[in-house]
């Protein structure tokens, strides 16, 4: 059988849910268990036709000029970027396994766009979000379970920019990190 390998995935998006709104990036940076860094993925998309920014996303965007002018340089269509994305994903040397902070809102997009763009998702169904892990390793509520209450020792010195790739990175070491301490 062929070892997991996770893959952090940090989506941004001008609305709160695809088909409405768009996702504007995403970047995919795999994990192996002992926390190597195995290999990268990121897209800038196009628009989707008939898809309009949420007005308070677009406010946010305003305070993050640099990270909006990421992500609007080298775009591509979001029909290439997924089959893009599919092909790597089925080349990695393991299984792959969604990532995400919060997972719900990531796996949400990059699922809708796999399956409008290219019919099939090498995830299935599944997606792990590292706040219900780090509230298992917290033993608190999910509610209770935020990134000040979490230990030092879990965060890695990476910063988190909201550029897609970078902030999948940075989630992705916390993830391994709060593994290593959670599954011993």
């Amino acid at each position: 059988m062929k070892q997991e390998l996770y893959v952090s995935t940090d989506v941004e998006a001008d609305g709160p849910i695809p088909g409405p709104h768009s996702m504007l990036s995403f970047g995919s940076a795999v994990y192996t268990r002992d926390k190597e860094l195995i290999a990268t993925f990121e897209a800038n998309l196009e628009l989707i036709e008939g898809a309009s920014p949420h007005p308070e996303t677009q406010k946010w965007w305003e305070t993050q000029p640099e990270a909006w002018n990421a992500c609007r340089i080298n775009l591509q269509s979001p029909e290439k970027a997924m089959v893009d994305y599919v092909d790597w994903l089925k080349g990695l040397p393991g299984k792959p396994v969604f990532v995400g902070y919060p997972a719900s809102y990531d796996f949400m997009f990059v699922y809708w766009y796999l399956m409008k763009f290219v019919g099939e998702s090498p995830y299935s169904h599944s997606a792990l979000d590292i706040k219900t892990l780090a509230m298992v390793g917290l033993n608190r509520t999910y509610r209770e379970t935020s990134k000040r209450r979490m230990p030092k020792h879990w965060f890695d010195d990476l910063p988190h920019t909201h550029k897609a790739l970078d902030d999948a990175i940075e989630q992705g070491a916390l993830f391994c990190n709060i593994m290593s301490d959670v599954m011993k």
